[in-house]
């Protein structure tokens, strides 16, 4: 018998360590939006966080991501995935090392879709690892940027068309997420480049990456406009409006936007 309470107070505890632009949203979802979209998301961000981790040589994440996509293609058995990651469990974080919980407590009617989302960004995520995340083209970036964030729109419109039958279309939904992506792209570029690695396609410059996030985000407003249910349309807005507000922090020259600001967007956006 699993104890749902704890695990959902365990999730949401992991959930404000690991995420900046979701954490404030989901905790305004209703009870069980909330639930849902936090253990999903979780989901997504242990796999996330082997995807980026500095002391896993490229072989290694393939490895590893590729066979999680798999053990999540059926009834995902805990033992093995612990398994998996015996060897590597001292430097991994907990929100990777509990893949497992964050799976009991999605309800079981969107569960399976949770998982197959998760899985196809698990086996792409892997191939980028191979790949050292060097983008040469506009197409590259399209896919690497679909697997790392447009998975996570198509994640949240399979969780409201199960939820209240909110119909929204899956193409702007992969925009909204490739829109937040490319925001993070252009925040940690000067870091990625000290480790040796550029999601700038060949010939483009920093301008060229502006347009493509300002692009994207356009096609993210266009996506909420089919959400009439308040709290997810609220939940929507909010990283859409931190990323442009972002977006506009970094073309001044600035890194980042304050806390006072985060929190003057998200009580703009409630209040509406």
């Amino acid at each position: 018998m699993i104890d749902e309470k704890r695990l959902q107070k365990e999730a949401m505890k992991v959930l404000k360590l690991t995420s900046r632009t979701f954490y404030i949203p989901i905790t305004l979802l209703e009870p069980t939006l909330k639930k849902t979209v936090a253990s999903a998301y979780l989901c997504m961000r242990a796999i996330d966080e082997i995807e980026d981790h500095e002391m896993l040589q490229p072989e290694i994440k393939q490895h590893l991501l590729h066979s999680i996509s798999a053990l999540l293609k059926s009834e995902f058995d805990n033992e093995r995935y612990q398994q998996l990651l015996e060897e590597y469990k001292s430097f991994l974080p907990e929100v990777t090392l509990r893949l497992g919980d964050w799976l009991l407590i999605c309800p079981e009617g969107i569960v399976e879709q949770v998982k197959e989302s998760t899985s196809i960004m698990a086996a792409g995520m892997g191939d980028w690892a191979m790949k050292d995340w060097q983008i040469t083209s506009r197409e590259e970036l399209d896919d690497y940027t679909y697997y790392v964030a447009g998975l996570v729109g198509v994640m949240l419109s399979d969780i409201w068309k199960w939820y209240d039958n909110t119909e929204t279309d899956r193409e702007l939904a992969i925009a909204f997420g490739r829109g937040l992506q490319s925001v993070n792209i252009l925040r940690n570029q000067e870091e990625d480049s000290e480790r040796g690695v550029s999601f700038m396609p060949d010939n483009w410059n920093r301008d060229d990456m502006f347009h493509y996030a300002t692009t994207n985000l356009n096609l993210g407003q266009e996506y909420i406009k089919d959400i009439t249910n308040r709290n997810i349309l609220t939940f929507c807005k909010i990283p859409l409006a931190l990323a442009n507000k972002t977006l506009k922090a970094l073309k001044s020259g600035r890194e980042k936007i304050t806390r006072n600001e985060v929190e003057s967007i998200v009580d703009q956006v409630t209040a509406e």
